[in-house]
């Protein structure tokens, strides 16, 4: 089993500090850091997810200067006081994707968070590359990215993707959608998850697609892979910043 991710990534920063006061001169928390962490996000934590979970990646992302998406964080309550992203917010283009063995790969995920990396043109370009194409998309879907087998979008996503116009009559058997703490529907199929105490969301959607390729490369059952991929995020939200799926379950 080998997979490869392509996407644009970012690196998530997360500070934890102290606030127990508001500041005198305006109604804001003062916040006194403590310690902080960086990671791989996006497309690179989608990788990383993998990677932990005992299965062969290779990655194709951004290069040059790294969007950063900095969270201070008060760790006593786990409550985010604010994100602050850094004035890279765009991705430059991806090239080179003729000359991918993409023969190498039971599947490919396609992470798309919309930064400039990956145009329509390329999804359908990948896509008609391989028979196997996850994507999680930041975009509108059209018809550009028929050729998947699937597409992952959040419940935002999906009521963005209405509001457009999109109903997507023609992606029924491909489209998941998440629902947070309420799972995901497939095909008007409900897969729910167990009620647990979420410490963050960060990155929930990345364990997701990840875990669902896996387990799909595996069984070729959609079913199965969908309940192993809610099992990985109801257990990513339950730690605190972006989780390595593979160091809280059995990898294969």
């Amino acid at each position: 089993m080998k997979i490869l991710v392509i996407g644009d990534s970012c690196k998530d920063v997360f500070i934890y500090g102290k606030a127990d006061r508001l500041c005198p001169e305006a109604p804001v928390p003062v916040f006194i850091p403590k310690r902080k962490t960086e990671t791989g996000g996006m497309a690179a934590n989608v990788y990383e997810n993998i990677e932990s979970l005992g299965v062969d990646v290779d990655l194709i992302t951004t290069a040059g200067e790294t969007i950063t998406k900095t969270r201070y964080v008060e760790e006593k309550t786990n409550h985010q006081i604010i994100r602050v992203d850094s004035d890279a917010t765009k991705s430059q283009r991806v090239i080179g994707l003729e000359h991918i063995p993409y023969q190498n790969y039971c599947a490919v995920i396609i992470s798309d968070y919309n930064k400039g990396f990956l145009e329509y043109d390329d999804i359908q370009y990948i896509c008609s590359m391989h028979d196997t194409v996850f994507i999680d998309t930041k975009k509108i879907v059209n018809e550009k990215m028929l050729g998947a087998r699937f597409i992952k979008i959040n419940e935002h996503e999906y009521e963005n993707n209405i509001a457009a116009g999109q109903y997507f009559k023609e992606f029924y058997d491909k489209l998941i959608v998440t629902m947070s703490g309420k799972g995901c529907k497939y095909m008007d199929k409900e897969f729910n998850v167990a009620e647990v105490e979420v410490r963050d969301n960060s990155g929930a959607g990345d364990s997701f697609i990840s875990a669902l390729t896996i387990e799909y490369c595996r069984s070729k059952d959609i079913d199965k892979a969908i309940i192993y991929a809610n099992e990985c995020a109801t257990i990513a939200v339950q730690h605190k910043g972006v989780t390595k799926i593979g160091n809280h379950i059995k990898i294969y």
